[in-house]
């Protein structure tokens, strides 16, 4: 049976120039809560029946997936192992500060795999660890299931069946409000 992966809706985080939010808790905004309720619709034609919700304790995480179950008679089920990485002394930068005042350190970041570790933060195995012990989790339960969570904990899930492992990291565009069925 099928799990699907959902990046929540859009943050003012998320906006051009993009600020690193790791653990940082932001809800959704205007178009965040739309794209939630797109969300709803789209999981709702595609036909899938879903018999589980899951999603991280992240506010836009959560909104996303309550918009959803709203819409398929579901309540949520929180899961923290589905959060975004800690991103460290990172977090609430912009990206583009990062590129500028920490070459090596966005560079590493580019290169991905699994020895990059964010500073003072998580690494992306750690972080596919936590997410992967959580899909096992759901694929002991009822199935089809919705797992409502980050682009980073959707791109180590899919480097999971990747020959490259964590170094395809960087391959996925996972945007606001992707579904990705694993």
């Amino acid at each position: 049976m099928t799990i699907f992966l959902a990046r929540h809706g859009e943050t003012d985080s998320n906006i051009e120039p993009i600020r690193i939010m790791g653990t940082v808790d932001p809800p959704l905004n205007e178009t965040g809560r739309k794209q939630a309720e797109e969300l709803a619709e789209r999981v709702v034609e595609e036909g899938a029946e879903i018999k589980a919700l899951y999603c991280s304790h992240k506010k836009r995480a959560h909104q996303t997936a309550e918009a959803i179950g709203r819409r398929i008679g579901l309540e949520p089920q929180v899961d923290e192992r589905f959060a975004e990485s800690d991103r460290g002394r990172l977090e609430g930068k912009l990206w583009q500060e990062v590129e500028r005042d920490e070459p090596n350190v966005y560079a590493a970041w580019r290169a991905a795999g699994d020895q990059f570790r964010f500073p003072e933060g998580e690494s992306l195995l750690e972080q596919q660890q936590r997410v992967l012990a959580g899909l096992e989790d759901v694929r002991q339960g009822p199935l089809p299931a919705l797992v409502v969570c980050h682009g980073g904990s959707i791109r180590v899930a899919l480097c999971a069946g990747s020959p490259r492992g964590l170094d395809a990291f960087q391959d996925w565009d996972v945007p606001n409000v992707a579904l990705t069925k694993l």
